[in-house]
């Protein structure tokens, strides 16, 4: 197939970032465990300065403490902090929904990655799907053509917010069809339903992580 263009996945330091984050507010990670530099570089397969910088990250948001011997202890995570993060999360992402809508910005992409992460769901591709999700997401912030947002949103990544009692492939389901509303609404250049399915996808993310909490 001709055409195609290489899809953006997300820096080293925001994939780390991303998968800390979401075994932290999954509760994975518990309140005073101590993380190693070395060992979540060896764990994730990366070196130590994209973890240093995702350290850094987390320690801005308040989910960890650096220590200085190069590693960190993990804070303590309550529904107030979820309920906080997700806000932020769906008011900026909804307002990037929105620009996307506009008659003038580019969805190419978008449409593109939609397409794949559906194909990569229908082979039972997980793996591939995770990544193609971040994707979705990723050229909706790009299309909303606004830097500074993008790196705020880029910053607060965590990945599939799956809850206690479901199976990645049934959340998979689940996000795809949201994905595909949110989609048509930009197609639409239906800037207030763009905006208002973002919002209620994040949201429902929100809901589903919150399960932990319970």
């Amino acid at each position: 197939m001709n055409g195609l263009k290489p899809i953006k996945m997300p820096s080293a330091k925001e994939k780390v970032a991303a998968e800390l984050r979401k075994a932290i507010l999954s509760r994975q990670m518990q309140e005073g465990e101590v993380l190693s530099l070395d060992s979540v570089a060896t764990q994730l397969n990366v070196s130590a300065m994209p973890v240093r910088e995702a350290f850094q990250i987390l320690a801005r948001d308040g989910l960890i403490q650096l220590r200085k011997n190069k590693g960190a202890v993990v804070l303590g995570i309550t529904e107030t902090y979820i309920k906080e993060h997700y806000q932020l999360r769906a008011i900026l992402e909804s307002s990037a929904a929105a620009l996307a809508a506009d008659p003038e910005a580019d969805i190419s992409e978008i449409e593109s990655v939609y397409e794949e992460a559906a194909e990569a769901l229908r082979e039972g591709n997980l793996r591939q799907y995770t990544d193609l999700n971040h994707a979705f997401h990723s050229e909706i912030w790009t299309a909303a053509g606004n830097q500074k947002m993008k790196n705020m949103i880029s910053e607060l990544w965590n990945g599939l917010s799956m809850g206690s009692m479901v199976s990645e492939e049934d959340y998979a389901k689940v996000s795809i069809k949201e994905h595909g509303k949110i989609l048509k609404a930009i197609q639409k250049h239906d800037k207030e339903t763009a905006q208002k399915t973002m919002y209620d996808h994040i949201m429902r993310s929100r809901d589903d992580m919150l399960t932990y909490y319970k």
